[in-house]
């Protein structure tokens, strides 16, 4: 399946709200196919000529939900410079450990299904521990995330319980700041 703009969902759409199910291990090669299409997409929409022709936004990481596929995967690829890239097509993920200390995005946070972005700050863990099977090593692993990519993790996975990042943000004072929390 190739992912372009077209093939992502928006908010409203039933799949974005339901809780995904578990995939089988070893993965089929649908699911498997499905979740190097993921990755493929989020490495293509860091390139601007890729946005440019298929009408996309950049990002650094998708759920299945938001291709209308109500399974248990996601795809997340950061390049950053200063800690190196940070990939993975992860099946079943599940967050096993956290940190007490929150962090949050200065600048919120934005989603491929959500249009408008809505403003505010995304209360997340500024540490976590994710197990799931990841088809880029082909095994079960313990991920140990701090700071962005553990956001950027703790968003994918919420799609797959049926949260958007605007469910998270204090309606009533947006913007306020979290004492003690990591800010990015």
């Amino acid at each position: 399946m190739f992912i372009d703009s077209t093939t992502i969902v928006l908010d409203g759409h039933p799949v974005l709200r339901e809780k995904a199910k578990e995939v089988n291990l070893p993965l089929s090669k649908e699911n498997e196919e499905i979740l190097m299409d993921m990755i493929t997409y989020v490495r293509n929409s860091h390139d601007e000529e890729f946005c440019k022709e298929y009408n996309c936004r950049a990002s650094v990481g998708i759920a299945a939900p938001q291709i209308a596929i109500g399974k248990r995967m996601l795809a997340v690829s950061i390049v950053d410079e200063e800690n190196g890239n940070v990939e993975f097509a992860l099946a079943n993920p599940k967050i096993i450990s956290n940190s007490t200390q929150k962090a949050y995005l200065e600048n919120g946070e934005g989603c491929l299904s959500v249009v408008p972005d809505v403003e505010g700050i995304v209360p997340r863990y500024a540490k976590i521990t994710v197990r799931a099977y990841n088809l880029l090593t082909d095994q079960i692993e313990d991920i140990r995330l701090e700071g962005y990519p553990a956001v950027v993790m703790q968003h994918e996975i919420d799609h797959l319980n049926g949260i958007l990042y605007y469910d998270r943000i204090d309606k009533n004072n947006p913007w306020a700041p979290i004492d003690g929390a990591l800010v990015i």
